[in-house]
């Protein structure tokens, strides 16, 4: 399957906490990736020629975003932008011409949980403890996955 991601540059300590949270609560890919945006989610390889020219077709400046809400989605827990989303979803809907049947919100997951109180009670003690976060995209990525293992297939800068 192929995905591409959004590479966010954070600041060290909120990248420590954002890897940690994933360490902590995302035990199935902390070890596999690190913090990111899913632009494109798990489509199959045929689509690689297609996403290397969208990828290599975009013209758009390095931008901030602002992380300031952690939201829980049923046992998800996801860190999602204000400043920056509009962005997020612009690369999100460059890169999927055909809408999915979930509607885009850009977010980086932290965690999976098997009840939704214990997801509640983590959401509410990393806002109080990590709330704001900033950082910019600079960087887009095209991964594929085979089992546990991921290959980058292809970079593309934000110009500058």
């Amino acid at each position: 399957m192929l995905y591409v991601v959004a590479w966010p540059v954070l600041g060290e300590a909120d990248d420590i906490a954002l890897r940690r949270l994933r360490a902590r609560y995302h035990l199935t890919q902390a070890d596999m990736i690190g913090p990111h945006f899913t632009l494109v989610f798990g489509v199959p390889l045929e689509r690689e020629a297609a996403l290397r020219a969208a990828l290599e077709a975009i013209e758009r400046r390095p931008f901030w975003f602002m992380i300031d809400r952690i939201v829980r989605n049923d046992l998800h827990l996801f860190a999602e932008p204000s400043d920056g989303a509009v962005e997020l979803t612009e690369l999100y809907e460059t890169l999927n011409p055909v809408p999915g049947a979930i509607p885009f919100q850009p977010h980086i997951t932290l965690g999976l949980f098997n009840h939704a109180a214990e997801a509640e009670q983590v959401a509410r003690i990393v806002g109080r403890q990590h709330l704001p976060m900033t950082g910019r995209i600079e960087e887009l990525a095209l991964l594929r996955r085979e089992g546990e293992r991921l290959e980058t297939l292809a970079t593309h800068r934000l110009a500058a």
